[in-house]
């Protein structure tokens, strides 16, 4: 497994009307690193947001879709998702605020 720094491991929110309506009970989705277990997310969320405490991870592995063009097959690269639920008395993620 790769040196994965907790910078590395969330790569960007997932922005959609199902983890919007997920927000009001403080769980947020991001994309996140392949390779990156629950314990790293966990702790990679409460080092980039301060005064987050994170109660539970819950991962889905996403498999590539499948791409055509032409008569060749191939696949889209593997993508990893995390919802992460904070604790009642843990702050909000101010990222997903203007939205």
């Amino acid at each position: 497994m790769a040196d994965i720094k907790y910078y590395d491991v969330i790569q960007k929110p997932v922005v959609t009307e199902k983890s919007m309506n997920a927000m009001a009970s403080k769980k947020y989705t991001f994309m996140v690193h392949t390779e990156a277990n629950k314990t790293m997310i966990k702790e990679a969320v409460e080092k980039m947001f301060p005064g987050t405490i994170v109660a539970r991870v819950n991962t889905m592995n996403l498999d590539g879709k499948i791409k055509r063009r032409g008569t060749t097959f191939g696949r889209t690269a593997k993508t990893k998702k995390a919802i992460v639920q904070l604790t009642a008395e843990s702050k909000d993620i101010e990222i997903f605020e203007g939205l």
